[in-house]
């Protein structure tokens, strides 16, 4: 007694993937159908090109440029400053020096060192 033989056409489809609706046919052999996009629509992940009437919506303007701040870690203050790390959690625990609260570090803008060091200093006569 021997068992039927399946060909490889006649195999059952995949189980559709997260996000598919199940395939009832088998697709056709050869190359896959070209996708249409809707009228103005893109392909998720694409920007518009500069000149292309979708780039800047009327109406709105790109906000002004930030200027970028460094932020310097407890080690590196403290080398600035000359001092020990403990020190310096001191002035930021104490709101002295602001810092921001990274994980479980710190990052100190640097802005607020030299701002802390300039008003720091005193004269000596």
């Amino acid at each position: 007694m021997s068992l039927p033989q399946r060909s490889p056409a006649a195999a059952s489809p995949r189980p559709a993937a997260y996000g598919q609706r199940p395939s009832s046919r088998l697709p056709a052999p050869g190359p896959a159908p070209a996708v249409r996009q809707p009228s103005g629509m893109r392909p998720m992940g694409t920007r518009p090109a500069p000149g292309h009437p979708m780039a800047s919506a009327p109406g709105m303007q790109r906000p002004a440029p930030r200027p970028t701040v460094s932020f310097l870690t407890v080690t590196e203050v403290a080398a600035i400053m000359r001092v020990s790390k403990m020190t310096v959690y001191r002035l930021v625990h104490g709101g002295e020096l602001s810092a921001v609260r990274v994980g479980r570090s710190f990052r100190v803008p640097e802005p607020a060192v030299r701002a802390y060091l300039s008003g720091a200093r005193t004269d000596v006569a």
